[in-house]
Order: structure tokens, then sequence, then C-alpha cells
């Protein structure tokens, strides 16, 4: 980022402020500082800067993102940040006012996810099952594939975050507990429910891994690896279950991490669980992220009216 070193100390006090206060995980701190930077960016070449710049001008940033073809979510995105920003550099007494407190963003229509149906997750967790005891195979590969399914049975199990999935610590294949313990969004903990078909395929897994690399399994993480983070990436897994997907006959683009814990929630809620019940399983700080799953719910509450209440008619129920 060009300009002044007091935007860089401003900027770097607000990533600060997030990271200390906030608890934001760097993948969070990152998307600031991207979005953010291209902001101020934009401010010097029109010869301002954020402590200076008046509300019209970070309406022409707006109006450039619209002409740079970006679409409305991240727009959305980009003003979020810039709110932010700017309320942070007001409370902090940086600059006597706001002058984004008064824009509006892009409307962003929250639209309830494509969700994987139960037949199609048992047929993803039935593929990679597949030849898993099959003496026949070379260990590493018997090795790759217990891990693809522990780590399958695991984000069904608890709808995990991909990156709090492949993050958990080597002592989650000890707990004797029908649960886990996760640090989420923000070091807040939550107790994930395990069950006991995750617990089998992760010690199926933990086995396999202690035969082919002892050093290896005595990592600090479940799912360890070579990679910088000392884990299995993100990548790699999604990698792994867009094959996975092709191989169960499933439309490879319909499936993702991502799709698993969507379906988990979808699933729950399906078969009666209650919205903070599950806002409480996904690691949702608030309700209204969880409310894109009430139209699980409508289709529900239809159902049991029209089945359970004495004067019901389909038709009318319908309607």
């Amino acid at each position: 980022m060009g300009g002044s070193s007091r935007t860089a100390r401003l900027l770097g006090a607000f990533l600060d402020m997030l990271a200390c206060e906030r608890g934001a995980a760097r993948n969070t701190l990152d998307a600031y500082r991207r979005d953010l930077e291209d902001y101020i960016a934009h401010l010097e070449r029109a010869g301002a800067d954020p402590a200076g710049v008046e509300t019209a001008g970070i309406r022409a940033y707006l109006a450039a993102l619209g002409a740079r073809g970006m679409t409305g979510a991240t727009s959305a995105r980009r003003i979020s940040a810039i709110r932010q920003f700017h309320k942070f550099l007001y409370v902090d007494r940086h600059r006597a006012d706001d002058p984004a407190a008064s824009l509006e963003g892009p409307r962003r229509h929250r639209d309830a996810p494509g969700v994987l149906s139960e037949a199609e997750v048992d047929r993803l967790l039935a593929t990679a099952r597949e030849g898993l005891d099959d003496a026949k195979r070379s260990l590493s590969e018997r090795l790759r594939m217990a891990r693809l399914y522990a780590l399958l049975e695991t984000l069904y199990a608890t709808g995990l975050r991909v990156s709090e999935l492949v993050g958990l610590p080597r002592s989650a294949a000890r707990s004797r507990d029908p649960f886990i313990i996760v640090r989420g969004k923000g070091g807040r903990e939550r107790l994930a429910p395990l069950t006991r078909r995750a617990k089998e395929a992760i010690g199926a897994y933990r086995a396999l891994l202690d035969a082919k690399s002892p050093a290896r399994a005595a990592a600090p993480f479940l799912f360890p690896s070579d990679s910088e983070s000392g884990h299995l990436t993100r990548q790699a897994f999604a990698r792994d279950l867009k094959t996975l997907a092709l191989a169960a006959g499933i439309p490879y683009r319909s499936v993702s991490p991502h799709a698993l814990r969507h379906a988990f929630a979808s699933h729950l809620l399906q078969n009666g669980a209650d919205l903070r019940v599950v806002q409480e399983l996904l690691g949702h700080a608030d309700i209204s992220t969880t409310q894109i799953y009430t139209h699980v719910l409508d289709e529900r509450m239809r159902a049991m009216v029209r089945d359970l209440h004495p004067l019901s008619d389909e038709e009318a129920v319908a309607k």
C-alpha cells in the first residue's frame, strides 16, 4: 500500500483492534487488509485519505467498484469494512466525524444454500468407505482413503467449519465423550457432537497413520500434513471431496466442505431440531446467520399442520 505513514499506522491500529478486541482470525484480518488497501489506494489517486475524506468521496469509490464489475456481495463486504474502519477512526478520535455512517450498501438477498440430500450424503460416505479394508491396496493408499472418510464422518457429525475441522487437535481422537470441544471464530469455544461412526473412522485413520508414520502421528494435529500450518489444508480436502463426488456420481460443483456443513444443519432441522440448538452447534454468534435455514422450518411446520391438525386440509395448508 502506498501513501502516508500515518494512513498505514491507522490501518495497522484498526487491524490490531480487530485482532485484540474481537478475536478476528488471520484470514479475516487479511480480507480486511486487502479491502481497505484497495479503498485507500483509490483515495490516494483522488488526492484524499481516510482521515479527511468526505461521504461523497466514499460514494465515488463505491461507484468505481460497480464500474469495475464488482458483484453486489463484494461491494457489500467492502462497504462493511469501510464503515467499521471509519467508525474506529471516529471512536478513537483520529477524526471528528464519521463520513461512512449514512452509507447504504447494495442489498444482499441471502438465499438458503443448495443442500445435499440425506441420500446423497449417504452415497458419499459409502463411496469413501469402499476398499478401506482391502489388504491388497498399499498402506499409503488406504491411509489416504481412511483420512478422507474420517474427515467426512467428522464433518457431517459436527457441522464444523472447514478451518475448524482440518485444525482439530490430536486430542480429539482420544475423546471418550460423545462430543469434542471446538475453538471457533473469535476464540469462542463450543461443544460439537461426535457420533460413534465418526469416532470409529478417526480411530481407524489414526491406526493407519501410526503404522505408516509414527513421527507424523505424534504431531499436534488430528489430520497432520507437510503444509506450512502443519495440518491438512482446506484446499487439499476440497479437492479430495470433488474427486469423491465424481466417483459417487454426484455433480461435483454441488459438493464442498461447506455443503456438508449446510447438510448437517438442514438435516437436523428437517428431523425436528430447534433453530437455537442448530445455531449453537454451528457456532453462529447471531441467530440471524442461522435463519437462512428457516425455509426448512417453514416446510416442516406446514407438514405438521397438514398431518396433525384435526381440521387441516392439505390444499388449504398449501395455500
